[in-house]
């Protein structure tokens, strides 16, 4: 009690224990911590307590010698799936593990069921990649790299996917200014082969990416199985194209990832890999413009300051040309007197030329030949004349001797040249015959004989 009647104060009590989580922020935490550290499991088990209530959606567990794990698969997901799972089944799945805060339940969301082991499909895809592996398909060699600054991306994917929503946020994010083309197809099904090739070999046709990317979100194996088609690794092989492989997860891999120049494990990160990201441009840019205009500044001063000293030592330009004229004006008087000078000579030399073309006048040398001419005429024809008269006497003198020696002469004194009928002359009269004809030439004429008798010189005497 105290003094005025009044009741001691209760002491206030701090509390220094640590907080308390509640259950729903426990639960909570637990969940983000197990979506965080999981981002997709493939899981392989055998399956119990499988239901399937009027929702559509199926819930079961995966158990194993020791443990088993909560499984939920959500009707949007299961309807994919052709074979209804049953109890003891040995399954895979692919999904995402997390906690059911309500109950705090640890499970996984399905994605995707198969049967345990290597199925159809799987060893198909098996089969598929040693074949293509074994023709060279997958060797680093034959992979074309990509530019390091695309003019033009070439997606071929369906036009209401989620991929090309995903790709075309990632570009706009990272480098707007790049154009891009859709090449749709479908990218589930049976009709998706001939037409992922069709989009392949359209986007070659059409001549302007010089990168394609080649995918489409996430699925089961049979959502993503076009993309294990033999048709289709070959139609990306052979693309001139630097080809980018896009398809499902980073868990989910494909005969086209092997065959591609480059494998992204999905559609967004296949637009991270080959666009530039404009934020660094950016960032170098204003550098460069800041480089530049420090330069520019320097630059300026720098010639600032050669024409100021230039300034001071430039002339005042009316003094220059004051000084020009003057010198315009000598220039004058000094043209002047070499063109009088050149005048004078030039006519001086006329002069000389005009004598020396008098002294060589045509008329002059053609009166002067004339001249030289008849002299030359009178001496030939003086020359012509002895020489007719001396050859005149050389020709009596001659013609005379020959005369004295010709045939003719001695013929002319009684002689004669016989012949025989051979035309031989006859010298020897015991070269002919009685009967023999032969042909006497006289002084005048020529006559025929035949041989009647033949004496020789020992009875003709000498």
């Amino acid at each position: 009690m105290y003094n005025d009647g009044s009741a001691p104060a209760t002491p206030h009590l701090q509390d220094t224990r640590p907080r308390a989580l509640s259950v729903s922020e426990l639960n909570h935490q637990a969940r983000h911590l197990l979506e965080s550290s999981f981002m997709q499991v493939w899981v392989e088990g055998e399956l119990s307590g499988f239901s399937r209530p009027s929702s559509g959606h199926w819930y079961f567990s995966l158990k194993d010698r020791k443990c088993q794990v909560r499984c939920a698969m959500f009707r949007g997901m299961n309807q994919r799936i052709r074979t209804l799972p049953k109890e003891g089944d040995q399954v895979r799945i692919r999904g995402k593990v997390t906690l059911y805060e309500n109950r705090g339940d640890f499970q996984i969301i399905v994605e995707h069921i198969e049967p345990a082991g290597l199925g159809a499909l799987q060893q198909a895809f098996e089969e598929l990649k040693r074949k293509l592996l074994a023709e060279g398909l997958f060797d680093q060699a034959r992979k074309k790299p990509l530019p390091s600054l695309p003019r033009h991306i070439g997606v071929v994917t369906s036009p209401t996917g989620a991929a090309i929503h995903d790709i075309l946020t990632v570009l706009a994010r990272r480098c707007p200014a790049i154009p891009i083309t859709l090449y749709p197809t479908a990218v589930q099904g049976k009709a998706a082969t001939a037409d992922i090739v069709r989009a392949i070999e359209a986007a070659q046709s059409h001549g302007v990416a010089d990168v394609l990317i080649i995918g489409r979100g996430g699925g089961s194996l049979e959502d993503l199985w076009c993309f294990n088609e033999e048709s289709v690794a070959r139609a990306i092989a052979a693309s001139q194209i630097p080809t980018v492989s896009a398809v499902g997860h980073e868990v989910d891999v494909t005969i086209a990832d092997f065959v591609a120049d480059l494998r992204a494990p999905t559609p967004s990160a296949a637009a991270e890999k080959i666009s530039p990201d404009q934020s660094d441009w950016l960032r170098q840019l204003g550098e460069r413009e800041s480089r530049l205009s420090n330069a520019i500044g320097l630059a300026l001063k720098r010639l600032s300051t050669q024409l100021g000293h230039l300034g001071k030592r430039l002339r005042d330009p009316r003094r220059e040309l004051l000084e020009k004229a003057q010198r315009m004006d000598e220039l004058e008087l000094r043209l002047k007197k070499v063109i009088q000078q050149r005048l004078s000579t030039v006519s001086v030399r006329n002069d000389h030329l005009r004598q020396r073309l008098a002294m060589q006048s045509p008329r002059r040398q053609l009166t002067e030949g004339k001249e030289v001419l008849q002299r030359v005429n009178e001496r030939l024809t003086s020359v012509i004349q002895q020489n007719l008269k001396q050859s005149r006497a050389n020709l009596e003198h001659a013609a005379q001797t020959l005369n004295v020696v010709s045939p003719l002469a001695t013929l002319g004194r009684g002689y004669a040249i016989v012949r025989d009928n051979n035309g031989n002359i006859l010298r020897d009269a015991s070269n002919v015959n009685p009967g023999d004809t032969i042909s006497a030439r006289v002084s005048r004429g020529e006559m025929t004989a035949k041989v009647t008798s033949v004496k020789s010189s020992e009875e003709t005497g000498p």
